[in-house]
């Protein structure tokens, strides 16, 4: 077939650069005043957009691979989302490092425009939201929910609205390790599938200081009697206990890209974490204690968020249950063999 020929791309016509380079409108230029670090602020919080609609791209990708209802753990849709998912951290990485920019800009510049912008504010961000609710963020999980959506235009509303309302990373997260089919597989263990937890508790328990002693109710609640297990996880007694034992047996060949995607989404939350107390020690800075242009208690609010916003927080609790190698119940022949790729 013959190649239909193209018209030549133009550098700044592929990027759209007349539309992306005259999108800075000060408003201090509009009122004739003087404010030379506006365009800063502007260009910061454009880039800022940029990276979250890269973001939300990045894990459309992902949700759509987890959306299968099926994924062979060495297949390559688990590399692809390890790989998108790490595209994510370096870009938040960015986002932190990118503070120390705006924080070139000094109180005495930003109270040059300040006033101008309000109510306009970082909280209006829909995209920033958006991410928050496509990781898996509850609405009913946000820090200072009167105040949530207030701020927002009708259709921005809709659209937190319905990324609220699609399955999120953590859902579909949730369904792919509940659907592992190692630790209580008959194939593996017989008729006594409960028979690795009681060993690992045996073991877990030697390992404890006397003041560690409290951490063994909350163990016995999520791997061992399933009746007791808290009903305000996100995770399911499945997913936790597939979870436990990604992280137990990450070395085998069969585990370590999904240890490598649950370290990956660890890392995404230290990130944000990252991004928000850095943005809290920049308002305080800033602004002190005065409100925010946007009406919010500005540094407070930010450091609620910053305390309770965390997506895999069940995740990251896991590690209170681990052990040393060393002590780790020995795996069924069988079960090996099949983590190693071998059948």
């Amino acid at each position: 077939m013959e190649r239909k020929e193209r018209k030549p791309v133009y550098y700044s016509e592929y990027l759209q650069l007349d539309k992306i380079l005259n999108a800075q409108q000060p408003e201090s230029a509009k009122e004739g005043l003087r404010a030379d670090d506006e365009m800063l602020f502007i260009i910061i919080h454009q880039a800022y957009e940029l990276w979250f609609k890269q973001i939300l791209h990045e894990l459309s990708i992902v949700r759509g691979i987890f959306s299968q209802p099926n994924i062979e753990n060495n297949a390559p849709d688990i590399h692809n989302s390890v790989h998108r998912l790490k595209r994510i951290c370096g870009i938040l990485e960015v986002a932190v490092m990118q503070m120390g920019i705006l924080e070139t800009m000094t109180p005495l510049d930003f109270l040059d425009f300040r006033d101008l912008l309000r109510p306009a504010s970082g909280f209006q961000s829909i995209q920033f939201k958006m991410i928050e609710a496509s990781l898996g963020l509850k609405y009913d999980q946000r820090h200072g929910k009167a105040y949530y959506l207030s701020q927002l235009t009708a259709a921005d509303v809709d659209r937190v609205k319905q990324a609220e309302s699609e399955l999120s990373l953590l859902v579909l997260l949730d369904r792919w390790l509940a659907r592992m089919p190692f630790v209580n597989n008959p194939e593996y263990w017989g008729d006594h599938v409960g028979s690795f937890w009681n060993r690992y508790r045996d073991a877990y328990v030697a390992s404890l200081s006397e003041a560690e002693m409290q951490n063994l109710k909350v163990f016995d609640a999520i791997f061992i009697n399933q009746e007791q297990y808290p009903g305000d996880r996100s995770f399911s007694v499945e997913a936790s206990r597939n979870a436990m034992f990604i992280m137990l047996y990450r070395d085998q060949p069969l585990l370590q890209l999904p240890y490598e995607l649950l370290s990956t989404l660890l890392e995404i939350d230290e990130q944000l974490s990252m991004w928000r107390h850095r943005h809290i020690h920049m308002v305080q800075r800033t602004i002190g204690k005065r409100v925010g242009t946007g009406g919010s208690t500005g540094a407070e609010y930010l450091r609620g968020a910053a305390d309770s916003h965390y997506v895999f927080k069940e995740l990251a609790e896991l590690t209170s249950f681990l052990l040393p190698r060393n002590m780790l119940p020995e795996l069924p022949t069988s079960l090996v063999g099949d983590l190693g790729y071998r059948r």
